[in-house]
């Protein structure tokens, strides 16, 4: 299935999570862009600490508050928030309970870190609570704070139960504000505004990590969206040499005679080398075709974004945002 689809622009939170090394923040940031062109405002979110969205913007690393990163074609923007946890919880303290000048005490007496070891699943309901916070806010005007939220999550491996542990301490806390914060992040998360998105390679472990992670996010009635397949390379070879050229089977001397037709001449060490190289690449795209056709079996929507030789810097990303939105991204 292919292209963006009219459920997933209906979705106001888009969850991005991939395995380690897929490139999902930087995904995540391209997605950002494209959803804010147009005259859109888009929040991009990360939770694991890691400043990714600062490194990726070339700028310092992000304080606890929402600040304009980037402007979008059509005079959309993007801002960006890094939520740190304790920050959250004072914050969370302050808003329910008026403890604004106590929760700076307990953060001298390390009394978060204690609360959110005795209660593991809190400091993930402290990050989810305030991204549901920032999907949810209102203006006077009636309007939403933003019009798209984009989350920079936790890998795949981790993804779910980051998502899911909501649901637990909605049951652990019977009642009062953490059980009213719990219920409405669930609510959020497992409703048609939210979609989680993946992001692949077109290789083995990245995409049986992604099937494996559609599956528990069914079995967790999480709502996967698309997947993004990133660094794709386009094929170089015509399809009828890209069989036999990967089992080896390349004719060194019409590569000669190609060669001299183009008036090239080349000595026996660089034709071999061509071969070697063409061998190499067949070989690559046909491992491709085949973690492509694994993929489908997701069935999901699924778009895809070249690779970029010079490297991602702040031009790449509005490159790749250019890239969705000619995918059909809004």
């Amino acid at each position: 299935m292919n292209g963006w689809t009219d459920e997933l622009s209906r979705a106001r939170l888009h969850v991005v999570t991939g395995k380690g090394g897929t490139g999902k923040t930087t995904v995540a940031a391209a997605l950002a862009l494209a959803l804010a062109t147009g005259g859109r405002r888009v929040l991009l979110v990360e939770v694991e600490n890691r400043q990714g969205i600062a490194r990726l913007f070339d700028r310092p690393p992000l304080p606890y508050a929402e600040e304009r990163i980037a402007s979008a074609p059509g005079g959309g923007e993007v801002r960006a928030l890094a939520v740190d946890p304790e920050a959250a919880l004072l914050e969370y303290l302050d808003m329910f309970y008026n403890l604004g000048f106590a929760g700076r005490t307990l953060r001298r007496m390390g009394a978060i870190e204690f609360a959110t070891t005795l209660a593991p699943g809190l400091r993930d309901v402290l990050l989810t609570g305030k991204v549901k916070e920032c999907v949810r806010r209102v203006r006077p005007t009636g309007r939403h704070e933003y019009d798209a939220v984009v989350l920079d999550a936790p890998p795949t491996g981790r993804v779910v139960r980051f998502l899911d542990v909501t649901r637990a301490m909605a049951e652990l806390a019977k009642a009062g504000p953490i059980r009213g914060q719990s219920e409405g992040v669930v609510k959020l998360l497992h409703s048609g505004d939210t979609a989680v998105h993946l992001v692949a390679l077109l290789e083995e472990m990245p995409v049986r990590e992604t099937l494996d992670a559609v599956a528990e996010l069914d079995a967790a009635d999480l709502r996967p969206g698309a997947v993004f397949v990133n660094r794709v390379n386009p094929p170089r070879l015509p399809e009828r040499s890209l069989v036999a050229a990967a089992q080896g089977r390349v004719d060194a001397e019409r590569v000669r005679a190609g060669l001299a037709s183009a008036g090239l001449e080349v000595d026996d060490e660089a034709v071999e080398g061509l071969v070697d190289q063409a061998v190499e690449h067949a070989m690559r795209v046909r491992a491709e075709q085949r973690a492509k056709e694994l993929l489908a079996e997701a069935d999901l929507p699924s778009l895809e974004l070249p690779e970029l030789t010079d490297g991602v810097d702040v031009a790449a990303l509005y490159e790749l945002a250019e890239v969705l939105v000619g995918r059909g991204v809004r």
